[in-house]
């Protein structure tokens, strides 16, 4: 299979991003330009969120890898209670900042602080968790591994897992189990229960 070759970013002007659903629906967000920053696709999300909409309301969130935030404001407009972004970039992690202020919500927080760093001193617990590191780092298999740390994770929680189509698949702690598959583009998605 060949690998597809994405046009590299546009310089100067940040992106937007559209708000599907919720609260906030169709709301436009800047997003900034930087290396990796790339958006989970539209159609991938609103598939990921229709999967959601039975447990998004009132759900503790943790957007690991934050980036462009589209996953954790998405869940936030939807009846998230809480969404903890996480992002190690501190310029990107600023711009969500931003966007919070913007959105004028308090059930947003933004860390400026790396992703791994964070599950390993991490005292709080989800019920949702929404993994897209950045392509080709090898990042999900030690994110996983933290994951599956007594009290980071609710009863009933449930993962997203994002990854490029073409790295191999991130294999599933024992136990775990895949809920449902989505692929599109490079985007290859999977909803996992522990």
């Amino acid at each position: 299979m060949r690998a597809r070759v994405s046009k590299p970013p546009r310089r100067g002007a940040p992106g937007r991003l559209r708000i599907i659903g919720g609260e906030w629906r169709s709301r436009r967000l800047s997003v900034p330009d930087g290396p990796g920053l790339r958006p989970t696709p539209d159609r991938v999300r609103e598939t990921l969120f229709n999967w959601l909409q039975p447990v998004i309301q009132g759900a503790r969130c943790l957007d690991l890898f934050a980036g462009s935030g589209a996953l954790g404001f998405e869940a936030a407009s939807r009846g998230a209670s809480r969404v903890v972004m996480v992002e190690r970039d501190a310029r990107v992690a600023a711009h969500l900042g931003v966007q919070v202020e913007v959105l004028e919500t308090d059930r947003v927080q933004v860390m400026a602080r790396d992703g791994l760093a964070y599950l390993a001193a991490c005292d709080e617990s989800f019920d949702l968790v929404f993994l897209d590191p950045p392509y080709g780092k090898g990042l999900l298999p030690d994110c996983l591994a933290h994951l599956s740390r007594p009290g980071l994770l609710r009863p009933g929680a449930r993962l997203y897992l994002e990854q490029a189509l073409s790295e191999p698949e991130t294999e599933l702690p024992a136990g775990w189990t895949v809920l449902r598959e989505t692929r599109a583009g490079d985007v290859f998605g999977r909803l996992v229960a522990p």
